[in-house]
């Protein structure tokens, strides 16, 4: 079975955040941070070249294919803020409702720039994402 390509790695946050081109990706990436530092309770820490990742969980499918995963994340893309893991808990077709500007797909939320959206549904939504998968994927 393949290995997942997506690990924690020792890059900086920081240095990736500050080597973003646009200004406003920049400062939407350093209030993401905030927001899911304080939900997650943890730091901050880049899996892979591009995604800002939040505590970690042990996944198992019934295929059997396992590995591990960070509990909330999100890249800065060119096209869009792509944020990991923010729509599997209950209500959260209500609160996507109530967002504001978006797109969905594949278990991913996608956001052009934080001004589009609500940012206390935002906040919420990532709170109850963490409840959801501390209990999912208990340590």
């Amino acid at each position: 079975m393949a290995e997942n390509k997506t690990k924690p790695t020792k890059l900086s946050v920081t240095e990736f955040i500050d080597s973003l081109p646009d200004a406003e990706k920049r400062a939407d990436a350093k209030a993401l941070v905030k927001l899911m530092q304080s939900a997650a309770g943890e730091k901050p820490k880049m899996w892979g070249p591009s995604i800002v990742g939040f505590g970690s969980c042990h996944y198992v499918y019934e295929s059997g294919r396992e590995g591990d995963m960070p509990l909330i994340a999100f890249s800065p893309r060119k096209p869009a803020l792509v944020l990991y893991n923010l729509t599997g808990f209950d209500g959260a077709g209500a609160a996507l409702e109530k967002l504001g500007k978006h797109t969905t797909g594949k278990g991913c939320l996608y956001i052009k720039k934080l001004s589009d959206v609500d940012q206390k549904v935002l906040q919420t939504m990532i709170g109850k994402s963490v409840a959801h998968l501390r209990v999912k994927y208990p340590r």
